[in-house]
């Protein structure tokens, strides 16, 4: 790997090249502007550096950079060659952040943005910053562009990296407005959420107002702002909030093993994502979103694109995303996965994990509210609903159309919802199961059980009706609900429209 030399023509050395702990991040030659003028009237300073990351490269390789004083504004722009390759072989991607003179330590205070593969350039000055990226003061000392080559092809990943310096007065920063906690609401009511959308300040192309606007439409009561590895749009809903929308702020955090979503943290968290399994770095940041008042939740687990599949496990999970966007076979076995976990915490008489799903909306045609959680919580506020969501006080609807009431009674008039316990005076105390549905043209209900599918009824044509059906704690654990499509692929289940978390029974 070398460094071109710089716009002006002067020639820029080559350096060595360090390599990080865990062989997880390689460090290339340091960029200098040492030879720049500085002050006010200071022209603005350029260089560029090239190079090829071979395949096997680091997941992280940064490239300091000098960074004088007098300094009002940085900006990177960087292109890469997307070599040809046969089918089946991985091509070139390359995503991009940066870290300012604070470091780049895990879990530092230098994180300055990320933007991943979704622009070829970004700007940050005190006033303003590129989506992604988070506005101050461009300071003295060692900065870092992180490159993250994503994938690499055989021929390896040749690269270009421009800097430009604008020197001059800094500006001022304005101060952060975040959303409120709380929100008008209902009382004690059944709330729509969708926690995981991408906007601008990620690979999303929706601006926030526009997703704003689609969450009113499809008749939700509350967001969560997850974007990747980023927390720039915190402070970007700004006039979008209100009595009948209460916005959640967060973080998508993609690691190279997997993806979670940090629900309902402070405003201005950031969760870091440069770690794998193996480096057993989850458990740390799985605590610090807690501490910072959100819930940990694995998305899409079973998705097959690169780095996307889930593999840290669900020990520190608060709830896992079951279905994600239009529902697709990833959905279905991340079902079957979660419906397994719920087996073996009857089993061992361990803590079960909640069930949820999310659009992970993008852009159109992503539908935001496909699908929608909705929560039972006492109010419209991000403890509220947190709350909720961490009990299982909760199912999931392919949109607000979708309405079930679930639960159970049985001994002396004994009565528990979704998400609860209900205890009978014994094992064999017979319990009835009702299902309560409105929405649902053309589907079936079915009472799924630690057993398995042990009932199953059409519902009427309207798509709103009751069902009930009687067992026992001894012949089944737990009951959960799901309403179902008619099938379209024959020997597969049909898409669902509907799914509860469980009612555990206990004799």
């Amino acid at each position: 790997m070398s460094a071109s030399q710089s716009a002006h023509g002067r020639p820029m050395a080559r350096r060595g090249l360090l390599v990080g702990t865990a062989a997880t991040a390689l460090t290339l030659g340091t960029v200098s502007f040492a030879d720049a003028a500085t002050g006010d009237d200071a022209p603005d300073r350029t260089r560029t550096v090239r190079g090829t990351l071979p395949t096997g490269s680091p997941d992280y390789v940064y490239l300091p950079v000098e960074v004088p004083r007098g300094v009002r504004e940085i900006v990177v722009s960087y292109t890469y060659e997307k070599t040809p390759v046969p089918a089946g072989t991985q091509g070139n991607a390359l995503d991009i952040g940066i870290f300012d003179e604070r470091g780049t330590e895990l879990g530092g205070r230098g994180f300055r943005g990320w933007s991943g593969g979704a622009r070829s350039s970004f700007f940050i000055r005190a006033d303003e910053a590129t989506p992604g990226y988070i506005a101050g003061p461009v300071r003295a000392g060692t900065w870092n562009i992180a490159l993250g080559p994503y994938t690499v092809a055989p021929e390896g990943l040749p690269y270009e990296v421009t800097i430009t310096l604008r020197f001059g007065p800094t500006g001022s920063t304005p101060e952060p407005v975040y959303p409120p906690e709380r929100a008008k609401g209902r009382g004690r009511a059944w709330y729509r959420g969708d926690c995981h959308l991408h906007s601008v300040h990620s690979d999303g192309k929706r601006t926030p107002a526009e997703i704003a606007a689609a969450a009113r439409a499809a008749g939700l009561d509350f967001i969560n702002s997850s974007e990747h590895n980023t927390y720039s749009a915190h402070s970007a809903w700004d006039g979008l909030w209100g009595d009948d929308l209460l916005v959640l702020t967060g973080e998508e955090v993609t690691t190279r093993n997997g993806h979670v979503i940090a629900l309902g943290t402070d405003p201005g968290t950031f969760v870091d994502w440069r770690y794998r399994a193996r480096d057993n770095r989850f458990g740390h940041y799985a605590k610090a979103v807690r501490r910072a008042g959100g819930l940990v939740v694995p998305a899409h687990p079973h998705a097959t694109c690169i780095g996307c599949h889930w593999k840290f496990g669900f020990g520190e999970a608060d709830a896992v995303e079951v279905w994600n966007g239009a529902y697709t076979p990833e959905d279905e076995i991340a079902l079957a996965e979660w419906d397994n976990s719920l087996v073996a915490a009857v089993r061992t008489s361990k803590p079960w994990v909640a069930a949820m799903g999310n659009s992970d909306a993008h852009r159109e045609p992503d539908k935001v509210g496909l699908p929608q959680t909705v929560v039972l919580a006492d109010e419209l506020s991000r403890e509220a609903i947190t709350a909720g969501i961490r009990a299982g006080h909760s199912y999931i609807a392919e949109s607000s159309a979708v309405t079930l009431s679930f639960g159970a009674s049985g001994g002396r008039g004994l009565h528990a919802g979704i998400g609860e316990r209900l205890r009978v005076d014994g094992d064999d105390t017979p319990v009835t199961v009702r299902l309560e549905v409105t929405g649902a043209p053309g589907c079936t209900a079915h009472f799924v059980t630690d057993q398995g599918t042990l009932f199953t009824a059409t519902l009427p044509g309207a798509g709103t009706g009751v069902v009930e059906w009687r067992t026992t704690p001894v012949y089944a654990a737990y009951v959960r609900a799901e309403v179902r499509h008619p099938a379209t692929v024959p020997g597969l289940p049909g898409a669902l429209a509907a799914l509860t978390n469980p009612v555990f029974l206990e004799g």
